[in-house]
């Protein structure tokens, strides 16, 4: 690989995984980088439970999938080394998503100043690094995420269909990802956000597709349920939390001060309100993206980083260090600075309100929830902003001219000159 910074970078992220750093504990316990269902601090309680030979999912505190289970249970020890692995893995997928929406060869025509940033923004953003040192899972759905995308930015389907069902068993709201991917599949991940065009794939294909995604989706939840001695209470406690709401530890996202206040006869309507509202984003985005459906997939993305029940720090951050692969519509984004700051003003809030509320007892509930909301709007105003600049590329620069003559006999020109980037 020509990319000078990717081999450092990755020796700075082993390093980190490597020594052991001061306050270390302190964030395996932040509600900001990891939740119940990404909590390395429950993932070890889980093998406790299954080295004793109790059934980790019984006491309802357990929401990991079996596979993560099978896997630090006897592949490889849950040690920081993997998530720094992890990370270096999801830094080269989206370095190779990026090769192949510019059409380029592995080994030809890069070029390396854009390729270096790429890296950085994704191995030094903080959103993502922090939850990697917590040793939060969400770093492998991070990293799952971005393979499907890789696979199938390069035609290879049976691996991408094979990378989303795994994303999809791990966290079941990765499901949002599927129709673009199997939109990339059967068209192409070049840009066309400039010159849109009706869809050109063959839609004949995307059936066969997703049978092949259900065989594998199928095998996966077979392979679970034989870890766990057969039965199937794994599924309500891992896939079902994310639709019940369980657990109401606070996190950065807009679910759990909700149902904290929410009367529990009003509780399976909005549960059900809450998560439809992710669905209904499918179809929109993907009809209104149809010629770019990888852009389709990001802006997805983004919306899983604003709404999603268990809401790490991850999930935004991976929605931010993937718009740096779009360099064709970052001029077109109306309010970048406000979406930064607002995103440094959650950042200082955050973790200001976790200690003042929790640790110090100082404050109340509603003080985190009003740095959660912040986060939101972070979020949104940042998804809103893709969106806009995704559509607004196709039309160009607008550019106004007038003129008048002195006498005044002849009225104001106006031209309209479209310039495509």
């Amino acid at each position: 690989m020509n990319t000078p910074a990717f081999p450092v970078l990755v020796c700075l992220r082993l390093l980190l995984a490597v020594l052991p750093l001061p306050g270390q504990n302190l964030l395996k316990h932040d509600h900001q980088l990891s939740s119940p269902l990404t909590s390395y601090l429950r993932l070890n309680e889980g093998l406790w439970f299954l080295d004793n030979d109790i059934d980790p999912y019984m006491g309802g505190a357990f929401h990991h999938s079996p596979l993560l289970l099978s896997l630090f249970s006897t592949i490889v020890p849950p040690l920081p080394i993997v998530w720094a692995v992890s990370d270096a893995v999801g830094a080269w997928a989206l370095l190779r998503i990026w090769r192949a929406r510019q059409g380029l060869l592995s080994h030809k025509g890069m070029r390396s100043n854009v390729e270096n940033i790429i890296v950085s923004v994704y191995l030094l953003n903080p959103y993502l690094l922090l939850p990697s040192l917590a040793l939060s899972t969400s770093t492998f759905e991070n990293t799952l995420t971005l393979l499907a995308l890789m696979f199938a930015s390069e035609g290879k389907k049976s691996a991408a269909l094979l990378a989303i069902a795994f994303a999809v068993h791990l966290t079941p709201s990765s499901i949002l990802l599927l129709l673009p991917i199997l939109m990339v599949l059967v068209t192409s991940p070049a840009s066309y956000l400039a010159s849109p065009r009706p869809f050109h794939g063959s839609l004949k294909r995307i059936p066969f597709l997703f049978g092949e995604f259900m065989l594998y989706w199928l095998v996966l939840v077979g392979a679970a349920c034989i870890m766990v001695g057969g039965n199937w209470n794994w599924v309500g406690a891992s896939w079902g939390a994310s639709l019940t709401l369980p657990d109401l530890t606070p996190n950065p996202g807009l679910w759990w001060y909700f149902f904290t206040e929410m009367f529990d006869h009003f509780r399976p309507f909005f549960l059900m309100v809450f998560s439809v509202h992710l669905v209904i984003y499918i179809f929109p985005i993907c009809i209104k993206f149809q010629h770019d459906p990888l852009y389709a997939a990001f802006l997805l993305i983004g919306v899983l980083g604003t709404f999603k029940a268990y809401l790490t720090l991850a999930d935004p951050g991976l929605f931010l260090s993937m718009i740096s692969i779009f360099p064709e519509v970052h001029g077109y984004l109306r309010h970048p600075i406000i979406t930064t700051l607002l995103h440094l003003h959650a950042a200082l809030l955050l973790p200001l309100q976790h200690v003042l509320w929790v640790s110090e007892g100082r404050g109340n509930a509603n003080f985190y929830y009003a740095a959660s909301l912040v986060m939101g709007m972070a979020g949104g105003a940042g998804l809103v902003d893709a969106c806009w600049a995704g559509m607004r590329i196709a039309v160009g620069d607008a550019k106004v001219g007038a003129e008048e003559k002195v006498d005044g006999e002849k009225g104001k020109e106006v031209w309209w000159e479209v310039v495509q980037q």
